[in-house]
């Protein structure tokens, strides 16, 4: 189960790589915390990481990708430190 997790840890991030240069753009990035029972638990930074408007990059962008990506995620969840 470990070994998955991290497999799928893995996946997400090659994914992320992809994103990032469109947060980027904005000042922004995007770092995978963890993931745990089918969740992906991510922390927006930069410019993101005060803005209203990160619950919807989160939602309509990087979870329908990853959801669509990697079959394992049900759902992709904001958490600040």
């Amino acid at each position: 189960m470990k070994e998955n997790n991290e497999n799928i840890k893995n996946k997400i991030n090659e994914l992320l790589k992809k994103v990032r240069p469109f947060l980027v753009n904005d000042g922004c990035d995007v770092e995978l915390i963890k993931y745990e029972d089918g969740i992906a638990y991510v922390k927006m930074l930069g410019n993101c990481s005060n803005c209203i408007f990160s619950s919807v990059t989160i939602q309509d962008t990087i979870e329908t990708i990853l959801i669509s990506e990697i079959p394992e995620i049900i759902e992709v969840r904001a958490i600040s430190e």
